[in-house]
């Protein structure tokens, strides 16, 4: 068979099922927007550590290298912009004030805008996604024709952020009782337009990374206590 199949992408791969799997819970029936967080951030624990993971292997192939390159990316432009773009239809779809406001308080032009700005806000948001990780392929291997190892610092917000953001402003129900569903489309429009920024992040080390999974495990164990009260 075609592919690397080894321990170097096994976390690469399990982010994409998890994904994958939490599109579609989003999307199942009137849409799920907590139970896909959670898929979220399990595709956040992943990538926080495929890295590494690959990295351990020292014999690997400039094919392997090169695979492992572009099936994370591939992998992080379904969790990480797709995935959260469903989070988001599903917020549409079991919105109370939307509903509200589409349900005769407006006129037939003005709620088709409303529809058709929501929905773009999203595409934009993926859109930015796939930029982000094209450039983001291109620089990396030019990048290791000059220095190798790892690279020290990002351009741009990485898409992986994602993974902690989203939840977030999922959890601010915990602190506001609101519909979020509005704000939930102004944090992806901000956040696509930082995907494409210059502005220059360094890329955090273990303590960093141990720091995000902590974060990422409070976000998991909050919304799992919100879907069960509200259940």
């Amino acid at each position: 068979m075609i592919g690397v199949y080894d321990y170097t992408v096994i976390l690469t791969y399990l982010s994409l099922l998890s994904a994958g799997t939490g599109i579609v819970v989003s999307l199942a029936g009137s849409g799920h927007p907590y139970l896909g967080c959670f898929f979220l951030l399990f595709s956040g624990l992943c990538d926080a550590f495929d890295g590494k993971v690959a990295r351990m292997k020292k014999d690997r192939t400039r094919i392997e290298q090169n695979f492992g390159i572009q099936v994370d990316s591939l992998s992080d432009l379904v969790a990480f912009g797709m995935l959260p773009a469903c989070i988001g239809t599903a917020l549409i779809r079991t919105s109370p004030f939307l509903h509200w406001m589409l349900d005769g308080r407006l006129g037939t032009w003005q709620a088709r805008t409303l529809q058709f700005v929501i929905h773009a806000v999203l595409l934009l948001y993926v859109l930015a996604a796939m930029i982000r990780l094209a450039y983001f392929n291109v620089t990396e291997e030019e990048r290791q024709k000059t220095e190798g190892g790892a690279r020290k610092v990002y351009t741009g917000l990485p898409v992986t952020s994602a993974a902690l953001i989203f939840p977030l402003v999922l959890l601010v129900n915990y602190i506001v009782p609101m519909d979020i569903t509005l704000v939930y489309m102004g944090v992806a429009l901000v956040t696509g337009f930082l995907f494409l920024s210059r502005i220059r992040i360094p890329k955090p080390g273990t303590r960093g990374l141990l720091i995000m999974v902590l974060a990422g495990t409070v976000e998991c164990v909050l919304l799992g206590l919100r879907y069960w009260l509200k259940g």
